[in-house]
């Protein structure tokens, strides 16, 4: 990076976040490759952060909701969290080794090729409210494996939980290494604006096109997890029931926000009301009140007010909506809003054109698996899609003819908590991934080396004047590979 550009992103961005990145950099180049040792301590570092401090983070995320089930807490983020810097360490050494290239012919004797995993240097961060520890700390194990220092911006729905991590991380990391930040109110475009050797972002579609534009300026590498509608479908074949257990602990679980929730459902036709019995009784069997502490707030009253205002549009627009939850009165003062299936849904309701991030699910009936393949392949990719058939073929169908970041056959939301499964989307749902091996190489630099060997053979067989036996020897190498 040159001078003048220091100087341009000094000039709009808050001194903070500018001498925290000057900092993070010094110390990259004066150490830009730590050992095996000093990633497994970053590593366990990471780990000791969460683990001496549980009840204060289970705390500050239920804070910043109004209320968040600890148990969605504690599963979701602290175990999940957990289970990937275990898998980070058990890996480390592997993901750390150069990988042996085969050698061109031409390049004999005593060449090699290497491909040498390096780190490159400081990552940004920016993190989401729905799930603050898991979307922070599971990348920076990624980050810490590959060799990196990271800035983490959390997000302006988790200042709780923001003030305790910048507290927290002083104890266990040196700010050249790892530095938190609160939004501070609109904080992100001058973040995402630093000249970052990587920037990962979590969020909307919206804020992920401006953030790559920010990044753009730096050509900074961008990997953006955008969500989007991801859709389930339930073939002819699979037990409405069991389809019904498996969808509606999703829709339920953290008040159905989770950027890989079932945005909409794809039901046979005839099959809609057995499904949507199937529910009620599931809702009423283990959330007999929604009022009570396992049933998780809506984040805050805009997002509240918006989901209310999205039932309204679809009922004024023609729509059925089922309230699974009808013998309840959820309480409007801890954001709590009743479970709700949406039948005789069309494309101009608002449940359809974004996604909803709240227990509601939109049902559309079909007769044919093609029918389904076109009407998600004319929208946006989805971050997932979720198949619910036991018939192989009809999987592979859905597999081949639709695109989408990851696929959950007769599950949704699991694939994402598979620790040797890459996690990214695909097109308007993202790019890029993270988790497994191919996190560390996200945050690697994959650096391609070629040693020679003690004898060049281009410069014994090809030097100039090449009209005579040069010309002669690569004509016969074209024809042989011709």
């Amino acid at each position: 990076m040159n001078a003048p550009e220091r100087t341009l992103y000094r000039a709009a961005v808050p001194a903070e976040f500018s001498q925290c990145f000057e900092a993070q950099r010094a110390a990259y180049l004066a150490d830009p490759e730590p050992s095996y040792a000093q990633r497994r301590k970053d590593l366990d570092a990471l780990a000791r952060l969460i683990k001496d401090n549980r009840e204060r983070l289970v705390e500050a995320i239920c804070r910043d909701y109004g209320n968040r089930s600890e148990f969605e807490t504690l599963f979701a983020e602290y175990f999940v969290v957990l289970e990937t810097i275990h898998d980070a360490r058990k890996n480390l050494k592997k993901w750390m080794r150069p990988q042996r290239r085969r050698i061109d012919f031409m390049m004999f004797p005593g060449a090699r090729n290497r491909v040498i995993p390096q780190p490159l240097g400081v990552v940004g961060v920016i993190v989401p409210w729905n799930f603050p520890l898991n979307l922070s700390f599971c990348p920076l194990a990624a980050i810490f494996a590959a060799g990196n220092r990271a800035m983490v911006k959390m997000s302006e729905n988790s200042r709780h939980l923001a003030a305790l991590l910048i507290e927290l991380s002083p104890k266990y990391f040196a700010a050249d290494k790892l530095q938190f930040f609160d939004d501070g109110g609109g904080r992100g475009p001058a973040f995402s604006s630093l000249p970052f050797d990587h920037l990962i972002f979590t969020g909307s579609g919206t804020t992920g096109r401006a953030v790559m534009a920010n990044a753009a300026q730096n050509l900074t590498p961008v990997t953006l997890e955008l969500g989007g509608k991801s859709p389930a479908v339930v073939g002819p074949d699979f037990p409405l029931k069991t389809a019904a257990e498996r969808i509606m602990w999703v829709k339920m679980f953290n008040a159905g926000q989770i950027c890989t929730n079932i945005d909409y459902l794809f039901l046979p036709e005839g099959k809609v009301a057995e499904f949507a019995e199937h529910c009620k009784q599931l809702i009423a069997k283990r959330f007999p009140d929604l009022n009570a502490a396992d049933f998780t707030s809506i984040i805050d009253q805009r997002a509240f007010s918006r989901l209310q205002g999205a039932l309204d549009d679809a009922r004024a627009k023609g729509a059925q909506l089922i309230n699974l939850a009808d013998k309840q009165q959820p309480d409007a003062r801890q954001r709590k809003l009743a479970p709700h299936l949406v039948l005789n849904v069309s494309e101009d309701m608002e449940l359809m054109q974004r996604e909803i991030f709240g227990p509601i699910l939109p049902v559309r009936t079909y007769r044919s698996e093609q029918e389904v393949a076109d009407y998600i392949n004319g929208r946006d990719r989805p971050l997932a899609i979720y198949p619910f058939t036991h018939d192989r073929r009809l999987q592979q169908f859905y597999i081949r003819h639709v695109m989408s970041g990851g696929v959950g056959v007769n599950e949704a939301l699991l694939h994402v908590a598979q620790h040797d499964l890459p996690f990214g989307g695909v097109g308007a749902s993202g790019m890029g991934h993270y988790h497994a091996r191919e996190g560390f190489d996200t945050f690697s630099k994959l650096r391609p080396v070629f040693y020679q060997g003690p004898f060049s053979s281009v410069q014994m067989l090809f030097q100039p004047p090449y009209a005579g036996r040069a010309m002669k020897l690569l004509k016969t190498l074209i024809r042989v590979k011709t």
